[in-house]
């Protein structure tokens, strides 16, 4: 291991290794930003060295622990979709000891992290992955992907603010981009609706059904991006086929998925 910033032998073909936190969420360990935490906290090794620098770099050979564990290191990056049940949180570890998503996966599964969040009342499709810098390509912005979400409300929408919705809201000082929202059904005091959004701030759904007086009973996740929830049973976890994989995201074969930090 070195750190960053030096010049080694090597460096100059393209040989030079990744910084610690970029290489354990590469791994599926945890986020960057967890994984600098994690160094912090002193609980991340090289060759039995505990680190406190995340600048350190990740070499070929190098043995990589955390908390005495040693960590494979990362390989083709791989995709999961995920029917996450309400009532379990999507976090590695919860302070108050509630269940977590991580806790009810198969024995065989390979540490992952998760593409974005549900929380805890909500339900459907979420994305887990190998790779934490396929999560963050995932997740950004700029890819403009859809989340759809089936949602049952308290109350009987105004289909004039559902379709204001279309240009966006403002709540609280938060700006929140436009919204698809189409009334499904009705029945006695509660309505049915397919919702659709772009950028996924942090309950953005419930606020701003909130917002207009339609609090959100159930919210089901049905979609994020190219990848559906479709029949996949509640609780189950399928992966996707590495060529489904590669077409979505527009790699050509055999091409890595390593996006750029």
């Amino acid at each position: 291991m070195r750190r960053a910033g030096t010049t080694p032998k090597g460096a100059a073909d393209g040989t030079a290794g990744d910084r610690v936190a970029k290489w354990l969420a590469r791994a599926g360990v945890a986020s960057r930003r967890d994984a600098e935490r994690m160094i912090a906290e002193g609980r991340i090794a090289i060759n039995g060295r505990k680190l406190a620098d995340p600048a350190v770099l990740v070499e070929p050979g190098d043995t990589v622990t955390v908390d005495r564990v040693p960590v494979d290191p990362p390989g083709r990056a791989r995709l999961w979709r995920y029917h996450k049940p309400k009532g379990l949180l999507v976090t590695a570890r919860d302070p108050e000891g509630r269940p977590t998503v991580f806790e009810k996966m198969p024995e065989d599964m390979p540490r992952v992290v998760s593409v974005g969040r549900l929380d805890m009342g909500s339900e459907g499709l979420l994305l887990l992955t190998t790779d934490g810098g396929l999560a963050r390509q995932l997740e950004h912005p700029e890819n403009a992907w859809v989340r759809r979400y089936r949602i049952r409300v308290h109350g009987r929408p105004d289909l004039a603010s559902l379709a204001a919705l279309g240009k966006g809201i403002t709540i609280e000082g938060i700006r929140y981009g436009p919204i698809e929202a189409g009334l499904d059904a009705v029945k006695n005091e509660a309505s049915w609706l397919t919702v659709s959004l772009r950028e996924g701030k942090n309950r953005e759904v419930r606020r701003v059904f909130e917002h207009l007086d339609l609090p959100v009973l159930r919210l089901i996740r049905v979609a994020y991006g190219p990848f559906q929830l479709g029949l996949l049973p509640r609780g189950q976890v399928e992966e996707v086929p590495p060529k489904v994989l590669r077409e979505q995201l527009g790699l050509a074969a055999p091409k890595r998925v390593h996006p750029k930090a």
